[in-house]
């Protein structure tokens, strides 16, 4: 089977990746090809051709912005959320190869199966592919200003001032003239999300009204609630003025003319006359309200935006407090970002740290994540610990949250402001944040918090030596840098005395132990016990019956002395739970040294998986009659 996938997030940034990554893996561990388009940041990468469309199965779209559709027409397509394809790969790739998965239709409006459908919150995912738009504006704004005024301003009893004359000047009006468009992107692209192409132009205009009070008499604009307001407006006026029928001679310039000019016409008027004074007051009041926090009140708005932005890592949840600090930099208030800022690194940077300060509490593929937790913290990338969260909510997400809080009270108490809508070590570096130095105490004390706190919750995890002694592990690793060679075909790693044409196990327990004692009686183990947990490890995490009477358990162990495969014929066939409910007949059993399961363990599933696509091959392997013909049978493994 061949299947396509498409991961996006509003940011572009973590989401996206983490999403292709997960999917990835778990089309291989499903024996799926999968190619993964992904739409971040930096544009679309890895994008399909139409060879790629017209041979796949079936499509998985796995985003929180609103991706172009129409290239699918007439293939099986499944909508979700990007948090989906992190957290259920294996569930997305399962529904799609069954047949409870609609066929999209471009002309019907029918997109995606209505089960996940009914799911998924269309109102957050227009609002997040018009935050996703609109977020570079306010970066490039933000940083721009930020740069003039570190580099080009001179300090007055009014605060920083740029001459009029300055060539920083220009540099500082360029970044203002990025923050105009901030609103109408936000519209502009909310309204594309909701009526498509037809869309944009209503929306965009619509936001720029609504962003300029002049045009319904009031000193303030309506803001982002206008914004947000003009944008899903636009879209359902749009959206509707579409889904009506009209002669084929004016179909083509419905898109174009008749759509944009009566949509612009219906929202520019409404908010003219209805809508735009009233919202204006409103955000007028909600802005001057946060600018007055002092005291009690600023302190519960910073514990609750703290614990919004850890809370789901990049989430809905996160998404909303974060657009909230994003807009209040757009009407000049930065010390709402300020608290956020600081909160979005602490979750990833206090694992790290927690990693670092108990390595008891933590395996060695946790500790590495640790590392590339602290690392994204630095950049302001929260989802760097959606891993721990993954594996351990209900100590993490507490430890984080508690962190989150503690850092944004103390940056609000600081008066901590940032211009940029982002956060982490990386936007004080680059000149965005006032008031520096309260700034990285609030992030290093919530990170203090975060890794103290997830230390005392975690209990110590067991040893990982898997009952080897170091004195034997350095043993086994010298023989197997000793007797190792490039492994070129099947037969280089197994022998007749690892071949069983009738094995006798009734249960896969049973012919799991009959074939670990193989290999213990060929001299390749250091302990029985260390492998067969590996083997019951790897099968707990997902069957190995890949299915068509084939199952190829594995595992990797400090015990395995140097990579091996067992073969065995069960005839009659043993249940092992494969993915198309046959028995497994034909069982190839792998063992890998750990510190060797990088290449080889790959290399080993590569060739048999390769060769066991070709039914004549396994029909004759069930039909052999000595171990000498399965094993010149198995030489053509390479």
């Amino acid at each position: 089977m061949k299947l396509l996938a498409i991961t996006s997030c509003p940011n572009g940034i973590a989401h996206t990746y983490m999403a292709a990554e997960n999917l990835q893996k778990a089309a291989d561990r499903l024996g799926v090809q999968m190619k993964i388009e992904t739409q971040g940041s930096i544009g679309v990468e890895n994008e399909f051709s139409e060879k790629d469309i017209q041979e796949a199965d079936g499509i998985i779209i796995a985003a929180d912005k609103t991706v172009n559709k129409d290239r699918f027409n007439g293939k099986k397509l499944l909508v979700v959320g990007v948090q989906d394809g992190i957290r259920k790969p294996e569930q997305l790739i399962k529904k799609i190869m069954s047949k409870d998965v609609s066929v999209y239709q471009s002309n019907s409006g029918t997109s995606y199966d209505s089960k996940i459908d009914k799911k998924e919150n269309p109102i957050y995912r227009h609002l997040m592919n018009g935050v996703s738009y609109m977020i570079p504006f306010i970066v490039v704004g933000g940083l721009l200003i930020a740069i003039a005024l570190t580099l080009g301003g001179d300090k007055t009893p009014g605060g920083i001032v740029i001459s009029d004359d300055s060539f920083w000047k220009k540099i500082e009006m360029i970044g203002g003239a990025s923050f105009t468009f901030m609103i109408p992107i936000l519209a502009g692209f909310i309204a594309y999300s909701i009526a498509d192409r037809p869309g944009l132009a209503p929306g965009i205009i619509g936001g720029y009204i609504a962003a300029t009070g002049s045009f319904y008499g009031s000193e303030a604009g309506a803001g982002f609630l206008g914004g947000i307001i003009a944008g899903f407006l636009a879209g359902y006026v749009a959206l509707a003025i579409k889904k009506v029928k009209v002669p084929k001679a004016i179909q083509p310039i419905m898109p174009i003319i008749i759509i944009p000019v009566l949509s612009s016409l219906i929202v520019g008027l409404a908010f003219i006359f209805v809508i735009g004074a009233p919202v204006a007051k409103v955000f007028e009041v909600l802005t001057t309200w946060l600018a007055g926090m002092q005291g009690s009140s600023s302190l519960l708005l910073a514990l609750i935006l703290g614990a919004m932005i850890s809370f789901d890592m990049g989430g809905p949840v996160n998404k909303v407090a974060f657009l909230f600090g994003s807009a209040m930099i757009g009407e000049g208030n930065y010390e709402i970002m300020g608290p956020i800022a600081a909160a979005i690194c602490i979750p990833p940077i206090g694992m790290g740290v927690a990693t670092f300060l108990s390595k008891r509490k933590f395996r060695q593929a946790e500790r590495e994540a640790g590392k590339a937790a602290f690392t994204m913290g630095l950049f302001g990338i929260t989802e760097g610990a959606i891993p721990f969260a993954a594996q351990d909510p209900l100590r993490v997400i507490p430890s984080i949250m508690v962190g989150s809080m503690t850092g944004s009270v103390i940056a609000m108490l600081g008066n901590v402001g940032d211009r940029v809508a982002h956060g982490g070590p990386i936007v004080a570096v680059l000149g965005a944040v006032d008031n520096v130095l309260m700034f990285f105490i609030a992030v290093i004390t919530g990170v203090i918090v975060t890794a103290i706190m997830i230390n005392l919750l975690k209990k110590d995890v067991e040893p990982e030596n898997e009952t080897v002694n170091e004195e034997e592990t350095k043993i086994v690793q010298h023989e197997t840098f000793e007797k190792e060679k490039e492994i070129q075909k099947l037969t280089d790693i197994t022998s007749l005395d690892l071949i069983d044409i009738d094995i006798t196990g009734e249960t896969r327990d049973n012919v799991i132990d009959e074939m670990i004692q193989k290999f213990d009686n060929n001299g390749l183990l250091s302990s029985k016990e260390a492998f067969k947990k590996a083997i019951l490890d790897r099968e707990n995490e997902s069957t190995t019956g890949i299915g068509m009477n084939i199952a190829i358990p594995h595992g990797k162990s400090n015990s395995v002395k140097k990579p091996a495969v067992a073969f065995g014929i069960k005839p009659v066939g043993v249940e092992w739970n494969s993915l198309d409910g046959t028995a497994a007949k034909l069982i190839f059993m792998i063992a890998v040294p750990k510190q060797s399961e990088g290449n080889e363990h790959l290399k080993i599933l590569q060739m048999l998986s390769r060769k066991l696509m070709d039914e004549t091959f396994r029909e004759q392997l069930l039909t052999v009659k000595t171990k000498e013909e399965a094993y010149h049978l198995l030489d053509e493994i390479k």
